[in-house]
């Protein structure tokens, strides 16, 4: 079995953050396009592309892992 003291495998409030935009950014974007609505599919899209934004500044402010 490998050791894997010290890494955090993303058990932190930023990656959290980061993923749940992810998804209901795509869950969003899915229903915009699938009821053929631009604008709910754009704003999906946007909230799943800014999603990694707001997971690495939340790391900056000390909620997500260290860098090493």
């Amino acid at each position: 079995m490998s050791n894997h003291e010290g890494e955090s495998h993303g058990h932190t409030p930023a990656s959290w953050t980061a993923v749940i935009l992810c998804i209901a950014g795509f869950l969003i974007g899915g229903v915009g396009v699938v009821t053929a609505t631009v604008p709910v599919a754009i704003i999906g899209g946007a909230i799943a592309l800014i999603s990694p934004i707001i997971g690495k500044a939340m790391q900056l402010m000390g909620l997500g892992a260290a860098v090493k």
